[in-house]
C-alpha cells in the first residue's frame, strides 16, 4: 500500500512539472518587418539596450509583471536576474521615456497580445497558447516555439 502511494505521488509530481513546462513565443504586431532575431539581440531589446529597430521605429518590450509566476522564464532566461532587479531595470529604462516607454508591464497574456498588436515596434513574450491572429510569431535563434532547441522553452 505504501508503494502505491509513493508511485501516485511520483506521478503527480511529474505531471505537475510537465504541466508547468511551457514555451514562450516572441510576438510582434502585423506591421513589423521583424521575422527572426538572435537571442543576444532579443536580450538587448528586452533590457532596453536597443532603442530603435533598423526601420527606425522605437523598440518597446511588453512583458508580464516580473513578480508574477508567468514571468519566471523571462526573468531567468532574458534578464538572468531576480524579479526585484528587473523591476528596477524597468524603472530606469522608462525614465524620461514617458511618451514611448522602453518596457511596458501588463497583467495578463491577453493584455500583452493586445498591447503588442496595437503598438508599432513592440515585441512581447507570451505563452504560445495565448497567441491569436492579431500578431505574428518571430523566430528566436532560427527556431519557432515547440521546435527542438528553441531557447525560450520553460522547464
Amino acid at each position: 500500500m505504501k508503494l502505491r502511494g509513493a508511485i501516485a505521488i511520483g506521478v503527480l509530481m511529474l505531471w505537475g512539472a510537465s504541466a508547468y513546462a511551457k514555451d514562450l513565443a516572441l510576438i510582434v504586431n502585423k506591421g513589423s518587418a521583424l521575422n527572426e532575431i538572435t537571442m543576444a539581440d532579443l536580450v538587448k531589446v528586452c533590457r532596453a539596450q536597443t532603442n530603435r529597430w533598423p526601420d527606425g521605429r522605437p523598440a518597446t518590450f511588453v512583458m508580464r509583471n516580473p513578480n508574477s509566476t508567468d514571468a519566471k522564464i523571462v526573468v531567468e532566461k532574458i534578464f538572468s536576474s531576480t524579479p526585484d532587479a528587473v523591476g528596477g531595470l524597468i524603472a530606469t529604462a522608462n525614465h524620461e521615456r514617458m511618451n514611448h516607454p522602453a518596457i511596458i508591464v501588463v497583467s495578463s497574456d491577453d493584455e500583452l497580445v493586445k498591447r503588442v498588436a496595437s503598438t508599432p515596434g513592440a515585441v512581447g513574450l507570451v505563452d504560445v497558447y495565448a497567441i491569436n491572429s492579431s500578431v505574428e510569431v518571430v523566430k528566436v535563434g532560427g527556431k519557432l516555439p515547440l521546435e527542438p532547441g528553441y531557447p525560450l522553452h520553460g522547464n
